[in-house]
């Protein structure tokens, strides 16, 4: 039986170490900030994060582009070549076009590698409900699921990835459609902090607006009191995005109030970052829904 490859974008937001655990391929997604275009590495080695968000917090303006098709098909071809299949577990349809480019690079490179099975699958996640999805994906494939076995159970458990959000500052999400520029000004006025989750079209949806930060912190804990499943033999991952002691008091309440398994922690990159914001906190685990 050939063996096959995992590969996921840096959406995934997975750290460098947690890549290197997996053995998994990373291709990496872009961004401009303040009129200068990067690739969004695991370990930021092209721009350090932390410098990315305090450009933020001083204004500076950040974009981001979709993998191209040409991207997509170079970088697949590295593997396939080296006589590899692959499973490519892409950041969210929801979100961004790219997975409609990895689908059209893959049936130009089946034509190609007639003999090589490439197979695309939408993760209808972000950041490290994506990474999460990746990290349980290798322990399938440790257990032996073939590459088709392996997208099947993608498929039939991507909707199982919780993901609960809170932000800091609304003014990205008013940049970004997700909230009214009224909504904005007087919820910052306010203090009014937003709950959003990623639903099971892969969208990111407000769910709730409580007042102040802990209690939007403590919120995300509630959502996966509810709906967690045998936490005692879960990997949960909770990402930040340049705020490092707010994730830990996430970690603290989970320790106290749950028995879990592994608790791990990153960044969320520059390219969820760019849309999300400074302060942005994400609670990734596996729920009876999301």
């Amino acid at each position: 039986m050939n063996s096959y490859k995992i590969m996921t974008d840096s959406n995934a937001d997975l750290t460098a170490d947690l890549i290197d655990e997996l053995g998994v391929e990373v291709i990496s997604t872009e961004y401009t900030i303040d009129g200068e275009t990067f690739l969004n590495y695991p370990d930021h080695h092209e721009y350090d994060i932390h410098d990315f968000y305090q450009k933020l917090k001083a204004g500076a303006p950040s974009s981001t582009a979709l993998i191209n098709i040409d991207r997509y098909m170079q970088f697949m071809e590295n593997i396939l070549s080296a006589g590899d299949d692959l499973l490519y577990i892409c950041f969210s349809s929801g979100l961004s076009g790219s997975y409609g480019c990895a689908v059209t690079a893959a049936q130009e490179l089946a034509e190609k590698y007639p003999e090589r099975k490439l197979l695309v699958v939408d993760s209808l996640a972000a950041s490290g409900g994506e990474g999460l999805l990746v990290c349980n994906a290798v322990m399938q494939q440790r257990a032996g699921l073939s590459i088709e076995q392996l997208a099947k159970w993608v498929e039939d458990n991507r909707n199982h990835l919780c993901h609960w959000f809170t932000v800091d500052d609304l003014d990205h999400l008013k940049r970004g459609g997700r909230v009214s520029a009224a909504a904005a000004f007087f919820g910052g006025m306010l203090g009014i902090k937003p709950v959003l989750h990623v639903d099971d079209e892969g969208h990111l949806i407000p769910m709730a607006k409580v007042r102040g930060r802990r209690a939007s912190l403590d919120a995300l804990v509630a959502e996966m009191e509810k709906t967690v499943t045998e936490p005692e033999n879960q990997l949960v991952y909770v990402c930040h995005a340049d705020c490092e002691a707010d994730c830990d008091y996430v970690i603290e309440q989970i320790r106290a109030k749950m028995q879990v398994k592994e608790i791990r922690k990153g960044y969320i990159g520059p390219v969820i970052g760019s849309h999300s914001g400074p302060g942005t906190l994400a609670l990734f685990f596996v729920g009876s829904h999301k």
